[in-house]
């Protein structure tokens, strides 16, 4: 599955000719085929016409722009899985969410670098190639396998595809909060963005027979955050609870206000709890706790490390509370809004 035995065809859309021209440029001296379009209105129908095994996709366009492209792409399922990398000249952490939101896989600022770019491109295409190998052999052998060993090779290549996702997802939001961004605090319910982050991840706590507690009074005081880092922080502590919790366990999740001008988030579980080696470690980038996912959830060591730093950035604080077998407490602690 090597790039000099696939030859990828990459749909370049942008409304500026020139840009189009060097991104030709700098694909073709690696071997890729391009198809150039200039109207956002232009690209669904060529991507549906011709086979395209990526697309670099300008944001701002006039008519129809990249993210209502991107949408659309998405929509179609025969088309799906074909990476997006935005191309754009802003580099702010709304642009970043709002692209990713709309099914990107990557972003590329202007002006372009072209080893940048052509290391994002070849990235997501062998991840792409990966994924569509792994889908024939499986197709392949479907047919020769019996029921049991079908649901198993299944299960594998779904949990395969889930940890290489959950690693490029939390890749890209490592090196968002490497970049600096200028974080927006304004006045937001802490109430419910943890409404919101224990409901997303419902259903994986039912899978595993977890209960998870909720105490979120509608009078909690609202905080000073930035809302896109504070759903970041939320969904990755519930998500944590759920992933190291054994089944048929509890999860309590709750808020109040303290005596120093703080409003307090506390997730509680029943996992393993954390010794001192892990305390030591626990806030720090691809560092591996003792503690392992119950269910075979992927990992990827990032997590805590990106929370923190949003915790850390509006001016609140996170700390674990944990002992080996005594389950753990992680507490998020944020100014109260005005």
């Amino acid at each position: 599955m090597s790039n000099e035995k696939f030859t990828a065809r990459i749909l370049v859309v942008d409304d500026q000719e020139s840009n189009v021209r060097v991104l030709e440029a700098m694909l073709s001296k690696c071997g890729f085929q391009t198809v150039p379009v200039t109207r956002g209105e232009d690209a669904l129908g060529r991507i549906m016409a011709e086979t395209v095994d990526l697309v670099l996709l300008d944001a701002l366009m006039p008519g129809m722009d990249g993210f209502e492209v991107c949408r659309l792409i998405r929509s179609k399922p025969e088309l799906a899985e074909i990476p997006i990398i935005f191309l754009s000249a802003a580099d702010e952490k709304a642009f970043i969410v709002r692209a990713l939101e709309a099914g990107a896989v990557d972003y590329v600022t202007k002006p372009f670098n072209q080893s940048e770019l052509i290391s994002r491109v070849r990235t997501h295409l062998a991840l792409k190639q990966t994924r569509d190998h792994l889908r024939r052999v499986a197709d392949d052998r479907a047919s020769e396998l019996t029921e049991p060993r079908l649901t198993r090779m299944s299960t594998n290549i779904l949990n395969a595809s889930n940890q290489m996702f959950a690693f490029v997802k939390e890749f890209l939001a490592n090196t968002a909060a490497d970049r600096g961004y200028a974080l927006n605090l304004e006045v937001v319910s802490l109430a419910s963005a943890a409404s919101a982050a224990v409901q997303r991840y419902s259903e994986a706590a039912l899978r595993k027979a977890i209960v998870i507690q909720e105490d979120l009074p509608d009078d909690t005081p609202l905080v000073l955050a930035d809302r896109g880092a504070l759903d970041q922080v939320i969904d990755n502590l519930v998500s944590n609870a759920v992933k190291f919790s054994p089944p048929e366990k509890s999860i309590w999740v709750t808020i109040g206000a303290s005596k120093d001008g703080m409003v307090e988030f506390r997730i509680r579980d029943e996992g393993p709890g954390f010794d001192v080696g892990d305390h030591a470690k626990m806030f720090a980038r691809y560092r591996r706790l003792s503690a392992k996912p119950t269910a075979g959830e992927p990992s990827t060591g990032l997590g805590l490390s990106i929370a923190k730093r949003h915790v850390d950035n509006m001016n609140g604080q996170l700390v674990c509370e944990s002992e080996p077998g005594k389950g753990a407490t992680f507490v998020l602690r944020l100014p109260a809004g005005q």
